[in-house]
Formats: structure tokens, sequence, C-alpha cells
């Protein structure tokens, strides 16, 4: 049977073999959960970039830019990290080139080892199960954390898709164990507790709540978002 494993931040991702496997980014304030509502709602592609003057440098290449750092939207930038401009298909047909201060760094350490990676969000866990099912190699839930430290949502995510997965997928992995453990407690008062969360905490002081709800919502797409060539699209 099929392995999975989940790294809890990017500072343990030395400790893991990702070589060969499919990897599941997590950053679910915010950068997987805006990229998912950015394809559901028309965007072509999207390409993750590590700092934020080379992904400038891609609206000269037709893409629209999104820059975060410190969840807050850099300047010079047309988007910041936010889901929600992208709802009713506002950049429809539109290429998005993106740099944030967690996600897309920890996209950067896997991208070459990985088999396939993919994104991971609450809003679109059932058909990432789906797709997930249908894979053959073992499978490393990635949690993006918060500047190497760990965080509550993006573990309790990893928990979620571990959870759903417990028929096709073994496991011997404590952190696993653990997450998938805590998320069948939690299951049913997840904005509650997630509420009490560092990160939540940091981007309900810059007054954007709406975007914390929407990120916890659940499974309000089919998008699969998976990257090919550099680019994440939609499957």
């Amino acid at each position: 049977m099929k392995k999975i494993e989940i790294c809890l931040t990017p500072k343990l991702i030395p400790l893991y073999e990702s070589v060969g496997k499919v990897v599941v980014i997590v950053d679910i304030f915010r950068a997987t959960s805006t990229m998912v509502t950015a394809l559901a709602n028309g965007i072509i592609g999207i390409k993750p970039i590590m700092d934020l003057e080379t992904c400038k440098t891609m609206r000269e290449k037709g893409y629209l830019i999104a820059g975060e750092r410190d969840g807050k939207q850099a300047i010079g930038f047309d988007l910041g990290n936010s889901p929600l401009p992208f709802l009713g298909g506002n950049y429809h047909g539109k290429k998005l080139a993106m740099t944030t201060t967690n996600g897309t760094l920890a996209i950067d350490t896997v991208k070459e080892s990985a088999s396939q990676i993919l994104m991971g969000a609450f809003i679109n866990m059932d058909s990432t199960k789906a797709y997930l099912k249908d894979t053959k190699e073992d499978l490393l839930i990635y949690c993006a954390g918060w500047k190497g430290k760990f965080n509550l949502e993006d573990a309790l995510y990893a928990g979620a898709l571990a959870n759903a997965l417990k028929d096709q997928y073994t496991t011997d992995c404590d952190s696993t164990l653990a997450f998938r453990t805590l998320f069948q407690t939690q299951r049913n008062k997840l904005k509650e507790f997630l509420s009490q969360a560092s990160h939540s905490k940091r981007l309900q002081n810059q007054d954007i709540e709406k975007d914390i709800d929407f990120c916890l919502s659940i499974d309000i797409y089919n998008t699969v978002a998976v990257m090919e060539d550099g680019l994440v699209i939609s499957k």
C-alpha cells in the first residue's frame, strides 16, 4: 500500500525524502487557497516565484503579478495574497506570477525532486482526495508554516487530508497519526478552533477576517491545482 507522511515545517523538510513522491503543498492562510481560487475562477496558470524583484519582471511577459510579505500586499504589485479578488472571474484568461512569504518558498524546495506537486486547501479538499486516490506514488503533505515555524491551520489540513485517505495509504509517521486524530476531534468546530491559531490572529489584526472565513470553507471548488512545467494549472 502507498505510504503517507506529513512534514510540519520547511525546517524539517531535509528529514523527509521527497524524490519520486507526490507532494501536496499546504499554505491555508493563504497562498495555496488563493491559487486554487484563482484557477477555479479563470486564471489559466500560476508561476510561483521566490523573490519579489523576479516576480515584478513577469509583468513585462504579460503576467498579473501578486506579491505578499508578512501578510501584506507588496508595493508595486497588482495583487496581494488574498483569494477574494479572483471571485467572479475578474481575471479570467490571465496568467499569474506569485510570490509569498511561505507558500512559494515551500514549492521551491521540492520542485526538482517531487514526481508531482499539488496545492492543498480546504476549499477543494474532496477533489484533491479523489485525484490522489488514482496516483501510485507515496505521498508527502508539506506544510508551509510561518517563516519556518509550525502553524496550526496547515497541520490541521494535513490531518484532514490524511484522514480522508486513510483507506488508501498506510503510515508510521507520528505527525500523520497525531494530526489525523486532531482533525477527527475538531472537524465539527474547525473555524472556532483555528481562530486561536497565531497566523489567524496575525491576519485578524490586518482586518481581513473575510479571507480567513473563505480559506476555511470546505469543498466549494472541484479544481485540482497541479504543477506542470513550472506552472500551477487546473486539472
